[in-house]
């Protein structure tokens, strides 16, 4: 007996949620109803997948061997499906976008009331982390990336630079007074993260030559937490520019140092799994991101 693309999904979504209870919840049908795919699968191949352990599960060799073919026959089939509906200029399905917190909540949800009105048949799933996640084993289909990009295993599309600046409140500044050097901001209350300490290091060049890193008076593991804190003339902060516009446009934060900071920019950029099939819906977002950023949000 050949095996169905049913058993197959139930097999790649186990792998990629690490559990059966998990992909049982992702495929939203019973636990029990997943085991039996899994069991189907496993007695007509006549071979083990999975080794079950009380903690984990580990694929044998022959489900890797399965599981890189049954990654391919599933992208075929949705692949061939969304041509179809290509062809009535229906795009539909459900797209899971991954970003960083600050970078969801200040640039993407203020765009997705538009993207929505233009494509209803999207379900659009928003995921937030502040470290990189594996996109495959998350089932992410497209991520924005800030920074340096390592994994080679991704394909990148550049969308453009955010400019990094200090910032605080007015009233902190009357409190605590204008720093007009950097040897100043000793004395100053200095905003930072906690948990990606390469985001401490400032636009500020020191007479070695080399960028100010600080070590943060107040620290917090995101940037929204830092932009409510500076606003609440907690100290100074250094952010990148998609975050501020706002609070700057609104005069509730103030550039500091403005003379002393060096152009020190972030690359965004819109990534998602090479080996993977890029769907319509992925390409249409991205275009979408492409279109809208660069000029209100990023720098080309």
């Amino acid at each position: 007996m050949k095996s169905t693309l049913e058993e197959q999904q139930a097999f790649v979504t186990v792998v990629d949620s690490g559990s059966i209870t998990s992909a049982a919840e992702r495929l939203g049908i019973s636990v029990s109803g997943v085991s039996r795919a899994l069991n189907r699968l496993e007695q007509k191949l006549g071979a083990t997948l999975l080794r079950r352990t009380t903690r984990r599960l580990e694929l044998t060799e022959e489900g890797e061997t399965l599981l890189e073919h049954c990654r391919r026959i599933l992208a075929a089939v949705e692949e061939a499906e969304e041509a179809m509906l290509d062809r009535h200029n229906q795009p539909q399905g459900r797209l899971r976008i991954n970003a960083a917190p600050s970078f969801m909540q200040f640039v993407i949800v203020p765009l997705i009331g538009e993207f929505r009105a233009s494509y209803p048949g999207i379900t659009l799933e928003l995921d937030t982390h502040d470290r990189f996640v594996d996109l495959l084993e998350q089932r992410v289909d497209l991520a924005v990336r800030i920074g340096e990009l390592e994994d080679s295993s991704l394909h990148a599309r550049l969308l453009g630079y955010s400019p990094l600046r200090l910032l605080a409140s007015p009233a902190y500044l009357e409190r605590a007074g204008v720093p007009q050097s950097i040897e100043d901001l000793q004395a100053h209350s200095l905003l930072g993260f906690s948990q990606l300490d390469h985001l401490n290091q400032w636009p500020l060049i020191l007479a070695d030559g080399k960028r100010l890193h600080i070590t943060p008076t107040l620290s917090a593991s995101s940037g929204s937490t830092l932009i409510e804190l500076a606003i609440a003339g907690e100290g100074i902060v250094c952010l990148a520019d998609f975050m501020t516009i706002a609070p700057r446009q609104n005069g509730v934060l103030v550039d500091v140092l403005p003379d002393c900071t060096t152009l020190q920019t972030q690359a965004v950029n819109a990534v998602y799994y090479r080996q993977a099939t890029l769907s319509q819906r992925t390409r249409l977002f991205m275009e979408f991101l492409a279109e809208r950023l660069p000029g209100k949000y990023l720098s080309a």
